[in-house]
């Protein structure tokens, strides 16, 4: 791995995690600062690091359901009572079907993927707005106890949208969950359920292209980019999930619109694409 600058690690590192389960894009806030930095690409070593750092935490606050999950899982297989766990996680299984067919498909036709800064801008903009209007007009009656199969597969179609920069998995996830009529805290804690297969892919898809190029996987700047993505985001994931318990979506909403209005602003009035 060529050498990088410890400073730029640190800091993608540290808004990848505190952006990975916040609705406001991760992936739009990366591409934003490389494009208007100038940045280089991180190395892939490090990526694969803040992912698994990331996947980590989801996994740490939420190890209850993972549990449940598995118990029901084991209880099923062996054909014993209590397997509501065992739905649960085929819930999460089908619900991340949508986007891993059309991941697939963006992989065949568009290589390269989406990008530029005025779709990030428009994106960060307009799925505010969508979160906004969710948020609003969605009722709070359900909980995720009562996540039918059709919900699961409107709210795994609406994560497709996840592959346009700036759009937010965890935005987009949470949208279709609350105009479905589920709590914010619980259509949160799905879209985050639903997030650990989609890091979990993304990793090892990239770890596999890593192990290929026989680069060295462990150092101190990749170390650095684990840690950092994995405390910013468990202290993200617990904030977030405090927050909904008593208040609304909306200071993300007005984070998005005024961020979304600044890149637009950036790319039409200085000519950046």
């Amino acid at each position: 791995m060529k050498a990088v600058n410890l400073l730029h690690v640190a800091v993608l590192a540290l808004i990848q995690g505190v952006t990975e389960f916040f609705p406001v894009s991760a992936s739009g806030h990366a591409a934003a600062i490389l494009l208007l930095t100038g940045w280089p690409n991180p190395p892939l070593a490090v990526d694969v690091a803040v992912r698994i750092g990331t996947l980590g935490a989801v996994i740490v606050y939420f190890w209850r359901d993972l549990w449940v999950m598995a118990v029901g899982l084991f209880r099923y297989f062996t054909g014993r009572r209590g397997t509501g766990g065992a739905f649960l996680a085929l819930k999460v299984v089908i619900g991340t079907i949508p986007a891993v067919v059309a991941w697939v498909l963006v992989e065949h036709y568009w290589p390269g993927g989406f990008h530029g800064l005025r779709l990030i801008g428009w994106a960060m903009l307009g799925f505010g707005v969508v979160l906004f209007l969710a948020d609003r007009m969605g009722m709070t009656i359900r909980r995720v106890e009562h996540l039918a199969y059709s919900d699961v597969v409107v709210i795994g179609i609406a994560q497709v949208f996840s592959l346009i920069p700036g759009t937010s998995r965890a935005g987009i996830t949470m949208s279709a969950g609350r105009i479905l009529g589920f709590e914010r805290v619980d259509a949160a804690r799905f879209s985050m359920l639903l997030s650990i297969p989609a890091l979990l892919g993304v990793g090892v898809f990239e770890g596999v292209d890593l192990v290929s190029r026989h680069e060295n996987l462990l150092n101190g700047t990749v170390i650095t980019a684990c840690a950092l993505g994995f405390g910013a985001a468990l202290v993200s994931i617990a904030v977030l999930m405090a927050w909904l318990r008593r208040s609304t979506f909306t200071p993300f909403v007005i984070y998005r619109v005024l961020a979304g209005g600044a890149l637009l602003g950036l790319s039409y009035g200085w000519g950046l694409q």
